[in-house]
């Protein structure tokens, strides 16, 4: 088998930003068009290790210890590429196989360089810096149509700044669903490399977030969002 490469597989963009983000320029992640060869390690042996049970999809894991604590993502092969299939962030008390203790036998981890990548961004993303990824990146047509809608248009929410579940309804057409977009984004199943932490109620109050509260807040303050004594973001206005 080919050994894989970082460049047949990724390519990383860095844009020097503004005078505040001379410390932290802006990093894109995406995937090449033209990248065709599956995943392999560094030494070019591919570690084929399933996650679920004999008949069901090939899935891997890979874990890191981040920032705020372990994070989870699963990968699998698509048309020879690996796509992102989930993010798991971390949940104060909770480990991830008390929810979900089918997905994660302890043995079953596997990584490869574009994997590594995504993970090396998300790593990045969470210590500050300004990264964004591509979402080309992930499996987004597994779910529904309008879940894709709003990950969609949460994902174009630049760092920064903030829009509302009632704004991000509107703007996928549907005025009196923010509740419906809130849920959407409570399953986001790629959190960070679509932020969903950029999406908070109209009044300012943070709404929930997959990691906790305290982390969402975090993120926001990281991005150079500020908040006023009682805990709601101040914005002199709203994205979209």
């Amino acid at each position: 088998m080919a050994v894989c490469t970082l460049n047949h597989l990724f390519r990383s963009v860095v844009r020097g930003g503004d005078q505040r983000d001379l410390k932290h320029p802006r990093r894109l992640i995406q995937a090449r068009a033209d990248a065709v060869e599956p995943g392999c390690t560094p030494g070019g042996q591919f570690n084929k290790m399933k996650i679920f049970g004999a008949g069901s999809e090939d899935l891997f894991l890979v874990e890191r210890q981040c920032r705020f604590g372990p994070v989870h993502l699963l990968w699998k092969l698509f048309r020879g590429h690996p796509k992102v299939f989930r993010i798991f962030l971390s949940r104060s008390g909770e480990t991830l196989k008390d929810r979900d203790p089918g997905l994660f036998p302890p043995s079953a981890h596997a990584s490869c360089s574009l994997i590594d990548s995504v993970f090396d961004g998300i790593e990045s993303f969470l210590g500050g810096d300004d990264v964004s990824f591509s979402l080309d990146i992930v499996l987004l047509g597994l779910y529904p149509d309008f879940q894709q809608k709003v990950l969609r248009t949460e994902h174009g929410i630049p760092r920064g700044s903030v829009s509302t579940y009632k704004r991000i309804a509107a703007r996928v057409g549907s005025r009196n669903g923010a509740r419906a977009v809130g849920n959407a984004l409570a399953r986001n199943p790629f959190p960070i490399i679509v932020p969903c932490h950029r999406a908070i109620r109209s009044d300012g109050s943070l709404g929930g977030y997959q990691g906790g509260v305290d982390m969402k807040r975090t993120l926001l303050e990281m991005e150079g969002v500020d908040f006023d004594a009682g805990g709601r973001v101040k914005v002199a206005g709203f994205y979209y």
